[in-house]
């Protein structure tokens, strides 16, 4: 074998390698790409659910206000 055949061996070597890795690049930017698009969602979906909390909250609120049975009582009726 001569030199020129190991240098391109050797040459193809590089370019498989440097192949596998821009590939193995693109792959991992896929999976940021994805990932950041999971995190976008998901804040999201916790805005809306902070949201529905608090009318729920304000809803719980608005029936014990109203109901006799969340009111303060007065001191004639309380043990000591």
């Amino acid at each position: 074998m001569s030199s020129d055949d190991g240098d391109m061996m050797e040459n193809q070597a590089e370019v498989e390698e440097k192949t596998r890795l821009i590939n193995q690049v693109l792959e991992l930017q896929h999976t940021l790409e994805d990932l950041s698009s999971r995190v976008d969602a998901v804040k999201e979906e916790n805005l809306k659910l902070k949201s529905e909390n608090q009318v729920l909250g304000q809803y719980i609120e608005n029936l014990m206000s109203a109901s006799s049975v969340f009111q303060t009582t007065d001191s004639k009726g309380k043990r000591k």
